[in-house]
């Protein structure tokens, strides 16, 4: 059996409402670095805004104790307003749901990011998927993007605008940088092995993350201060590929006094196997 450390308990024991906790987080510019680097049109640098992105594992006792073959399926962002560096919150988080998907059960973990004073920052929504019998092998393998039910594409719709990256190659250091510096199945080949897979797994994170960048990039406060996100990681991002993320803008729509850009998200490989695809938005001036 293969568990999560101090994460991990027996699936009864992970019902949805339970109260995962709370723990104040310091927005140190230690922390920022380790995420990202950069200042704001704020008047002051702030945290990237998915700065919360790896609170949800900060947290004991969600997942369930056989945890081989876990894969992060889903995530969902609610932006409300920036973080300063300097400045602490306090993450709350808590069981939100459970649903099963094909051979496996989702379990989502809400994380709220509120400022010292109480006002909701952020809200992440995390879906972890585990299997509910293990298979003999590889839980996935590289080859399973290739079969026709693992094909996604975005519309092929012209956009009103399209913003795209520069492509990156998830490089070792890169990959242990994605998964917060730690030591697992997202940056040790050894580790990934045990829990089912031929390759480091990049954390499913790391999507949404590139995505926000481009976000950011593009729409600045209007990301930060009710920007949404919805993206499903579709096929696995193996250590040593490259991959490129684009937003398309497909409808700005009235949000008085402004307007809410509508846009198709997704990261893909060199290939054109998509990895992540979905929705976000942001607010743009009318």
């Amino acid at each position: 059996m293969t568990t999560a450390g101090d994460l991990s308990v027996e699936l009864a024991e992970i019902p949805v409402g339970k109260y995962l906790g709370e723990r104040e987080v310091e927005v140190t510019a230690e922390l920022v670095a380790r995420f990202a680097a950069g200042s704001s049109p704020f008047g002051g640098p702030i945290a990237p805004a998915l700065i919360g992105s790896h609170e949800p594992w900060r947290f004991p006792g969600w997942y369930p104790m056989e945890v081989r073959g876990a894969l992060h399926s889903r995530q969902q962002w609610d932006l409300y307003e920036p973080i300063p560096v300097g400045s602490r919150c306090l993450a709350r988080a808590v069981v939100a749901e459970r649903y099963p998907r094909r051979d496996r059960h989702v379990i989502v973990n809400e994380v709220v990011l509120a400022s010292a004073d109480g006002r909701p920052c952020a809200r992440g929504r995390t879906h972890m998927s585990f299997l509910n019998r293990q298979p003999e092998g590889f839980v996935v393998d590289a080859g399973r993007e290739q079969r026709p039910d693992r094909k996604f594409a975005p519309a092929e719709a012209p956009a009103i605008e399209l913003i795209e990256d520069e492509p990156h190659l998830l490089t070792p250091e890169l990959c242990l940088a994605a998964t917060d510096g730690r030591d697992n199945y997202h940056s040790n080949p050894e580790i990934a092995r045990q829990w089912g897979f031929p390759a480091v797994v990049v954390q499913g994170v790391f999507n949404a993350n590139l995505v926000s960048a481009l976000m950011t990039r593009r729409f600045g406060e209007g990301w930060f201060r009710g920007g949404h996100l919805d993206v499903r990681f579709v096929n696995v991002i193996w250590g040593g590929d490259t991959v490129q993320a684009s937003v398309a803008v497909r409808e700005l729509v009235e949000e008085a006094p402004r307007r809410r850009a509508l846009c198709e998200a997704w990261v893909a490989k060199l290939d054109g196997t998509v990895t992540a695809i979905g929705s976000a938005s942001a607010i743009v001036d009318a």
